[in-house]
């Protein structure tokens, strides 16, 4: 009896520690984590404070960053996802930072429930200077990285657009340059400065240019139309009505110097390039694949820049590639991408391996200079693979494979075709058979080629595709999940046939009242600094089911069908 009692707290026991231990494993995997939007700024701006976590309930304390900074603006937003059967709630907290000095400020950790973020460093430079076009309520600014590039190097445009009321709704569109290719790099920046005692808001969107041929490229002005939330000050202003708010940017002017003579090829204008190995192992077996990673940063390009990086030939060896990884950041006032590869070596004997760093040639637009960088080479030592017993060389592996493949392709080859060509021709009459029944069993009216006409010989009439209000819906409920603020601008406006000319003109043509309400939500958040995320999720819940119109565009009659060409017996 004894012993079945003490097995029995012995099995107790052990559920329980089963248990407590089931309880750690899902402490141990709630993630919080923090992160700033901007590292480096001018002092009187601000940045972006988020935080993540996916403990249930729990709140950051930001008090400890009341010391070094002025905080505002808290902001939250709360998902819920199923990942592996469980299911996982994530919040994202957001404050806006203003530095109280200059220097390197750090963001000291934070308490979020039971975890602790890490501490972050921010670089705080002194004030910049801005002149505030003489109080204008809004103003354009455009920096370049270079004035005097070379051709197709990447060249880092910054577009700041700085207001001084709240808006409600607003573009801001930068033509494209003649002769060179313009790209958006990353997400708009939204955040404040102190200009001359008064405070603006800023968006900054970051764009590259990559000039095509030499000579003088001219970047036209940025534009931005919008309205303000209050009246008064911009009638006196603009003489443009009540709310109406405007700015022009400054045009640019590039000089583009041709490519050297004795430039590398493929030509590559780079600031600068470090590589490296992540991984390099120093032993293997022969027959098993060794993993070798690649780290290389260019300073001044985006992936798409980037030539072919493979490892030079190996002699006693095969290489595969695996197909790079790209991530791009934007710093300094212009574009860089990280580069990781993986290489996998396969040695076929034991013995010693050099293996060889790939070599990057490049140019230096700082020294106007060639230059070739790549990761030291690697010692690999091999020792002798397993080999399975009774298993024949390689070489004749490969052998006895060639022949087996050549004798039945000269053998079955002769077959092989007539069959196919009669299996196609089958296939050929029976879908023929098949549209002829259909042919028949539906008579011919006047819709043609999308185009219908009424039984009086009236003007064609274009028809919309029954599924492209589908199309935009679903374009929609794609770019609310990962678009940009523009592509998501864009998109509601391409609900509406035509597309509406701004949301102002969607939100007079739609006819519920909710979905009005959420255009509006979202033109507020976007150009006052309000709660995009929440913005986002209050389209997705009101345009689930598409668009309500008040004036549905009338379709014209469509007049009888013609007699059937093959009437039925």
């Amino acid at each position: 009896m004894k012993a079945v009692r003490s097995k029995g707290a012995r099995s107790a026991a052990w559920m329980v520690a089963m248990l407590l231990l089931c309880c750690l494993v899902g402490v141990a995997q709630a993630q919080t984590r923090a992160w700033l939007d901007r590292d480096r700024i001018a002092f009187g701006e601000t940045t972006t404070l988020n935080v993540e976590t996916d403990g249930a309930g729990d709140t950051p304390d930001w008090a400890p960053l009341a010391r070094d900074f002025d905080v505002s603006g808290h902001t939250s937003r709360r998902e819920v996802e199923i990942t592996g059967g469980r299911r996982v709630t994530r919040s994202l907290f957001g404050v806006a930072l203003r530095p109280r000095r200059e220097g390197v400020l750090t963001v000291p950790a934070l308490q979020v429930g039971g975890a602790r973020t890490a501490p972050l460093s921010l670089s705080v430079a002194p004030a910049a200077v801005t002149a505030a076009r003489d109080g204008a309520p809004a103003f354009i600014e455009a920096d370049i990285d270079v004035q005097s590039p070379y051709v197709q190097q990447s060249v880092g445009y910054v577009l700041r657009l700085y207001y001084a009321t709240p808006l409600v709704s607003g573009s801001l569109d930068q033509p494209s340059p003649e002769g060179a290719s313009m790209q958006r790099i990353g997400s708009d920046v939204q955040y404040s400065r102190d200009i001359d005692g008064r405070r603006y808001s800023v968006v900054e969107r970051r764009y590259q240019i990559v000039p095509e041929r030499s000579g003088t490229l001219s970047i036209p002005g940025a534009r931005f139309e919008g309205r303000g939330a209050g009246g008064g000050m911009f009638d006196d202003v603009f003489n443009r009505g009540p709310r109406e708010l405007s700015a022009n940017g400054p045009p640019s002017v590039l000089d583009v110097r041709a490519m050297p003579a004795n430039a590398p090829q493929p030509w590559l204008p780079l600031y600068g390039v470090q590589a490296r190995w992540l991984e390099a192992p120093t032993e293997g077996r022969a027959g098993e694949a060794s993993t070798f990673v690649l780290e290389a940063v260019f300073d001044g390009a985006v992936g798409t820049q980037l030539p072919e990086i493979p490892l030079p030939p190996l002699q006693g060896a095969q290489v595969f590639a695996e197909p790079p990884q790209y991530d791009e950041s934007f710093e300094d006032g212009r574009p860089r991408v990280r580069l990781t590869r993986r290489y996998s070596v396969v040695p076929r004997a034991e013995g010693s391996l050099q293996v060889p760093g790939p070599r990057i040639a490049w140019w230096d637009v700082r020294a106007g200079a060639a230059r070739t960088s790549g990761p030291p080479a690697v010692s690999l030592a091999v020792a002798a693979g397993e080999v399975l017993p009774g298993a024949a060389p390689q070489a004749e592996v490969d052998a006895v494979a060639s022949t087996s493949m050549s004798t039945a392709s000269d053998a079955g080859g002769s077959k092989l075709w007539p069959a196919l060509a009669a299996l196609l021709a089958a296939l050929w009459l029976a879908t023929a058979w098949v549209a002829w029944r259909l042919y028949r069993q539906q008579p011919i009216g006047l819709v043609r080629a999308g185009v219908a006409s009424s039984a009086h010989g009236d003007a064609p009439v274009p028809l919309q595709s029954s599924g492209s209000a589908g199309q935009a819906q679903r374009r929609l409920m794609h770019v609310l999940q990962t678009g940009e603020p523009a592509d998501v601008e864009a998109a509601l406006r391409a609900l509406s046939d035509p597309p509406a000319a701004d949301l102002d003109t969607l939100a007079a043509r739609l006819d519920a009242a909710a979905q009005r309400e959420a255009v509006g939500l979202w033109q507020r958040a976007r150009w006052t600094g309000g709660d995009l995320p929440g913005a986002r999720q209050a389209l997705r819940a009101e345009f689930r089911s598409g668009a309500s119109w008040r004036d549905a565009p009338a379709r014209a009659p469509r007049g009888p069908d013609l007699p059937p060409l093959y009437p039925r017996r």
